[in-house]
C-alpha cells in the first residue's frame, strides 16, 4: 500500500547561505568602529591633558603676575626710600650750614661791632650792623674774607650816623657761604 499524504508537509526551509563576500566588509566595519572608539578616547584624553596643562599654566601665570606686582611695588618703595634718604642727606648737609655760618660770623666779630640783621637770599648772605669806628668795620670785613667758609665778601654800604650823641657807622655787607 502506498500511502500518499495529501497534507502539506512541513518542510524545513533550507537555511540560506550567508554570502561570503560580506564577511570582509563586516570585519572592516568592526575594525573601523573599534579604531574610531579608540581614537575618540585618545582624543578625549588629549583634550583633558591639554585642559589640565592650560589650567596649570594659567595658575603659574597668575603667580608670576603677582610676583611682578610685588617687584613693581618693591621698586616703587625702593625709589621712595631713595628719595627720602636723599632728602635726609640734603637736610643733614644743610643742617651744618647755619651752624657754621653763625659760628664764623660771631667768632670773627670784633669788639665795637654788632649785628642788626642776617638774612639768606638764594645762597647770598646779607648782614647789616653797626660799628663804633671805621677800623672796627674794616677789621670785621677782613676777618670774614679770611674765613675758609666765606667767599665774595663785599662791603655794600657804610654810612656814618649819630645815635644818642655818638657817631657810629651803619653798614651792609654780603658774601656767599661754601661748605
Amino acid at each position: 500500500m502506498i500511502r500518499i499524504n495529501l497534507l502539506p508537509a512541513k518542510r524545513k526551509k533550507k537555511a540560506s547561505e550567508f554570502p561570503i563576500h560580506f564577511i570582509p566588509g563586516i570585519f572592516v566595519t568592526i575594525v573601523a568602529v573599534v579604531l574610531m572608539v579608540v581614537y575618540y578616547f585618545y582624543l578625549n584624553n588629549q583634550i583633558t591633558t591639554k585642559k589640565a596643562e592650560r589650567t596649570a599654566k594659567e595658575q603659574r601665570l597668575a603667580e608670576i603676575k603677582e610676583k611682578i606686582k610685588e617687584v613693581e611695588n618693591y621698586e616703587k618703595d625702593n625709589e621712595a626710600f631713595r628719595e627720602k634718604n636723599k632728602v635726609i642727606e640734603e637736610l643733614k648737609a644743610r643742617q651744618a650750614a647755619p651752624l657754621i655760618l653763625l659760628d664764623e660770623v660771631s667768632n670773627m666779630l670784633p669788639k665795637g661791632v654788632w649785628l642788626t640783621a642776617l638774612t639768606d637770599s638764594g645762597g647770598t648772605i646779607n648782614i647789616t650792623g653797626v660799628a663804633f669806628t671805621n677800623p672796627d668795620l674794616v677789621n670785621y670785613v677782613q676777618n670774614l674774607k679770611g674765613s675758609k667758609y666765606m667767599t665774595d665778601v663785599q662791603l655794600i654800604e657804610s654810612r656814618q650816623t649819630k645815635i644818642e650823641q655818638s657817631s657810629v657807622y651803619n653798614f651792609s655787607l654780603s658774601f656767599k657761604l661754601k661748605i
